[in-house]
């Protein structure tokens, strides 16, 4: 998937598939055992009216929901977003066995035969029980035979080019400051725990000695005696520590300007002198650009001087461990097994795996994405609930535009620019009117390692023949199927793909206030990330360029500064707080599509006055903010809590559910909560942006 400058998702999901051998007592694909889980649809029913909604907002609105629906073991969280997503996988699972059941290919369509012959690749455990570790042999050997920098750079061309990740990571986009064509992104990488911070800060400390018996134990299966295992784990924890040492914390990541500096070819080789560029370059096939964006220049300083002064044989074992550690899900169950030990159970507190159906769904997600969204658009998305969805987004704009010609704060001269950028606003809603072309890629039903890594090689040769042409306007960067949104700076435009259109957020059944609480906030926090801390930062044009007034940016600031102290004081765990810095940009899209979204129901309202009525004894405004706590109910473990407050852009669930809402009057209106209720702040104190 093309590297996108700053894509802002409505919520961050790492769906890494792990693998296992099917379980005796799983049904079968297509059973009767399997049954659909229950439409995720909003209901007075999760809320605990025992509570007062100004003592405690989000008991009130979701407070039975969290009772009784505690966090399956084959889960790290369970949120609404989970809820949905495990529905939309059921239809997806039909699909699934559909494709693979096709008894002759003249009744089936190219797609359906890929999507068929990879599921059916990843279902055949005993095949790849069989195979062992044949896969990845003469991987192994390449490493193997590496004997200068020149071999190094020429291996990892070929691993990065099939999607095995180390050292560092490359990209392919939209030139940020030039977005009209795509550019070659050098960034930081190389990193097999979740972050930096897991291997400096004495607060991770457990979770590196788990990484070092888990590496240990990943050797060993590879066929290492346990004592050169148990070197070989400190020889990558010694490598990967030095990469985190030389890379950005998360906080300054979310900088565009920080993280866009324009080399020139000739000055990148002369700079990093031990990176052979030439060989890399021209192993992945791509003729030496005019130019590189480089995200991180300290960081490949110092690996530049690590590839000096390490030997050969410490990046053989770095190597061997990032070509595992990247096919443990498509290897035996050993392999998979262990690596779902640390990363799925040590690090995230998931008790057991999903079933394998579901696992193996995940992957052609992410292998060959639009030929399986191309079913399942065809099956669930139709025109009708487009419609619906434009005419949502058109009454969301419609408010936002009026908000942006009279924001008290902001001068005429920044006002006219921010009016210009979004006149030039794009959305994309369902699916791409034209699907990709995987037909390039020979899939085969007894190969699963070899089909990902087919479609990754594909992904690579597709995304490398474009860089210094021009921006395809009409690719989307999420796959239809997924439950989930994003806005695109370097586009300018606002994306939804069919996955999210359903309930919770998008029901037909239900009345204004839900939806707009709903998909209208969803809408609005979109439209809301191209004025955010760093959307804000790109021009109509999407190009990466200060259009503010100095006296705008000051007054922005300073209002987006109350946001981050708000957060900062969220708890999260015990003596864990939400980083406000790191949060900032959803945080602000939170709270701009609660207001919009709420100006946007009341005009409803004001078109349709019979609608203005209560249902279930609350009035459409209290519909409205009970509808938006709900679509962010969640459920934790600790460990995953842990982890996500550590990399995740996005505040816990609970935090989202009400902590907009602080600033917005209507809020305390709607529940009559008055100054001295727990949940009261102080006007003086509230963020008022859009």
């Amino acid at each position: 998937m093309s590297k996108i400058a700053i894509s802002s998702a409505l919520v961050w999901f790492a769906a890494a598939a792990s693998f296992s051998t099917w379980a005796a007592d799983q049904p079968t694909p297509g059973s009767s055992a399997m049954t659909a889980p229950r439409v995720p649809a909003f209901s007075v029913d999760y809320m605990d009216r025992s509570v007062s909604p100004g003592t405690d907002f989000y008991k009130f609105a979701v407070g039975e929901w969290t009772k009784k629906n505690p966090v399956p073991a084959d889960k790290s969280r369970w949120a609404a977003f989970s809820e949905l997503a495990e529905r939309n996988w059921y239809l997806i699972h039909e699909i699934l066995d559909d494709a693979a059941n096709q008894k002759t290919a003249a009744a089936t369509t190219a797609s359906q035969r890929q999507v068929g012959d990879f599921y059916a690749s990843a279902m055949d455990t005993n095949r790849i029980e069989k195979l062992g570790l044949k896969p990845i042999a003469d991987d192994l050997k390449k490493i193997d035979r590496l004997k200068s920098a020149k071999d190094l750079f020429a291996l990892l061309a070929d691993f990065h080019q099939r999607g095995i990740g180390g050292i560092f990571g490359m990209g392919f986009g939209a030139d940020a400051k030039n977005s009209a064509i795509y550019a070659v992104e050098l960034s930081q990488g190389g990193l097999s725990l979740p972050d930096r911070d897991y291997y400096l800060k004495e607060s991770f400390a457990d979770k590196l000695k788990g990484y070092h018996e888990h590496l240990t134990k990943m050797f060993v299966l590879l066929g290492e005696k346990p004592a050169v295992a148990e070197a070989d784990a400190a020889t990558v924890i010694a490598l990967e520590t030095e990469l985190a040492k030389a890379s950005r914390a998360r906080v300054d990541l979310r900088d565009p300007n920080k993280n866009y500096n324009k080399f020139t070819s000739k000055e990148l080789v002369s700079k990093m002198p031990a990176f052979v560029w030439a060989v890399y370059f021209a192993d992945r096939n791509l003729v030496m650009p005019a130019y590189e964006i480089v995200g991180q220049p300290e960081f490949f300083d110092a690996v530049n001087k690590m590839v000096q002064d390490r030997p050969m044989s410490d990046w053989k074992v770095y190597l061997r461990w990032h070509l595992l550690h990247g096919s443990a899900a498509y290897l035996p169950s050993a392999f998979e097994q262990e690596s779902f030990n640390f990363y799925g159970k040590a690090l995230s507190g998931q008790q057991e795996q999903e079933p394998r159906w579901k696992r193996s769904a995940h992957v052609i997600d992410g292998s060959i994405g639009e030929a399986l969204g191309q079913l399942y658009v065809e099956k669930y998305f139709p025109p009708a609930a487009r419609a619906r969805m434009n005419e949502l987004v058109e009454n969301i704009q419609a408010v936002f535009h009026d908000r942006l010609e009279k924001v008290p704060w902001m001068t005429a001269e920044t006002r006219a620019k921010a009016l210009a950028k979004f006149a030039r606003f794009t959305r994309k809603i369902g699916c791409p009117d034209k699907f990709r072309d995987y037909s390039s890629i020979v899939v085969r039903r007894d190969d699963l390692l070899g089909n990902v890594r087919r479609a990754d090689a594909f992904e690579s040769r597709r995304e490398i023949a474009r860089v210094g042409g021009p921006v395809d306007k009409s690719e989307w960067h999420m796959t239809p199927e997924t439950v989930n949104a994003y806005f695109n700076p370097s586009q300018n435009e606002i994306v939804f793909p069919a996955g999210i259109l359903q309930p919770p957020f998008f029901d037909v059944t239900m009345d204004d206030a839900v939806n707009y609480g709903g998909i209208g906030v969803v809408i609005g926090h979109e439209i809301t990330h191209g004025y955010d801390d760093q959307g804000r930062k790109f021009d109509a044009d999407g190009n990466l360029n200060d259009w503010w007034t100095e006296a705008d940016g000051k007054a922005f600031d300073e209002r987006a500064q109350m946001v981050v102290e708000e957060y900062n004081s969220f708890e999260a765990l015990p003596g864990m707080h939400v980083n406000g810095k790191l949060t900032l940009g959803e945080n602000l899209a939170d709270l701009g599509g609660v207001h919009i979204a709420y100006e946007a129901l009341q005009r409803a309202l004001a078109k349709n006055p019979a609608n203005r009525k209560s249902i279930d004894g609350f009035t459409p405004e209290q519909r409205f903010f009970i509808s938006f706590a709900q679509i962010w109910r969640t459920n934790i473990r600790d460990a995953e809590a842990q982890r996500l407050v550590t990399v995740d852009p996005h505040s816990p669930g609970r935090f989202r559910a009400y902590g907009p809402l602080l600033n917005v009057q209507e809020f305390y209106d709607a529940f009559a909560i008055t100054p001295g209720s727990p949940l009261w702040l102080a006007p003086e104190k509230r963020a008022v942006i859009w």
